[in-house]
């Protein structure tokens, strides 16, 4: 774990497992307790070449669940109107196009099973790209935080990766409180930036919810120590539409250098790869020269980066 420290303008080395010695009494660690869902369908084209399809599902578009959003691979053959067929009577039917190559499909169960419940069964987890194997069995709950509860993200929030029970414990003995929020993660958190001009940059929606017994903690804080980027831009987002409160709805929130902070006064992120919306962030809340120079000593100091990767906490 790489420790930043913004009143100095410095850094130091230590390890994740010393991470409750940095919680001071009156914090209040913010989780994002998304579960990620095994959101990759393998099928064919309804053709007579029946050639091999990807659908990767990214966001439920309706309450029923038939309607998605999603990429589908490779897209250049995949019109509107087709249909995609994947195991067990479950097919998927092309609607619409939409930006950076996304399609809007309807899924239909020609056994009647929910289809909620056939994604879970015949989905596979959608394992980082440069984890180069096959998900297993054990993937679907490695691939966890050990605090996820409700399911819709395609990727897990990688801070909370390095959690433990008995951490997270430490933690709360040394005076932190506990406010859990859910955004679920989409391509609006990985996709790379597509504009030169930061002011033209907009990311993909995602779904965000605050409950209301997490914003009375959040408010009573002293300070707010977020776990991940998500949890700053589902905080950032509530206090621009009006404070830490209840509520739930889509955020494209994108923050970058010259942004305002509101609610974090704390982060623990992962290591970020540059061209990215998390970078922007997180050199938003350190400052570009400091977080360009941590980088620097992480990089010569063979540091980890990706989802299961190493940390940095920034004070």
């Amino acid at each position: 774990m790489l420790v930043v420290s913004r009143a100095n303008n410095s850094f130091h080395d230590d390890e994740f497992r010393n991470f409750p010695r940095y919680i001071k009494p009156g914090d209040c660690l913010v989780l994002n307790n998304t579960r990620v869902f095994p959101a990759r369908l393998h099928g064919t084209r309804n053709t007579a070449a029946g050639a091999a399809v990807e659908v990767f599902l990214l966001r439920r578009e309706d309450e029923s669940g038939h309607l998605w959003r999603c990429l589908v691979k490779p897209g250049k053959r995949a019109r509107i109107g087709d249909n995609i067929l994947f195991a067990d009577g479950l097919r998927a039917e092309i609607l619409s196009y939409g930006e950076f190559g996304a399609r809007t499909v309807r899924l239909h169960s020609a056994t009647g099973e929910a289809i909620d419940e056939a994604i879970r069964r015949i989905g596979a987890v959608p394992l980082p790209p440069y984890i180069e194997r096959p998900p297993d069995s054990n993937d679907s709950e490695r691939y966890q935080t050990v605090f996820a509860k409700h399911s819709g993200s395609v990727a897990a929030p990688t801070a909370g990766l390095h959690f433990t029970p008995q951490i997270l414990d430490e933690c709360q003995a040394a005076g932190a409180k506990v406010a859990e929020v859910t955004l679920h993660v989409g391509l609006g958190t990985f996709a790379p930036l597509r504009a030169v001009k930061l002011e033209r940059i907009q990311l993909h929606e995602e779904r965000f919810e605050i409950s209301a017994a997490a914003a009375q903690t959040m408010r009573a804080a002293r300070r707010i120590f977020c776990v991940g980027t998500t949890t700053v831009r589902t905080l950032e987002t509530a206090m621009l539409r009006g404070g830490l409160a209840s509520m739930a709805g889509p955020t494209s929130i994108f923050i970058y250098p010259g942004f305002h902070f509101l609610a974090a006064g704390a982060l623990l992120t992962n290591f970020h790869l540059p061209e990215s919306s998390l970078l922007m962030l997180v050199s938003a809340f350190a400052g570009r020269d400091l977080i360009l120079a941590a980088y620097r000593h992480a990089v010569e100091a063979r540091y980890r980066f990706f989802s299961y990767g190493d940390c940095m906490l920034i004070e």
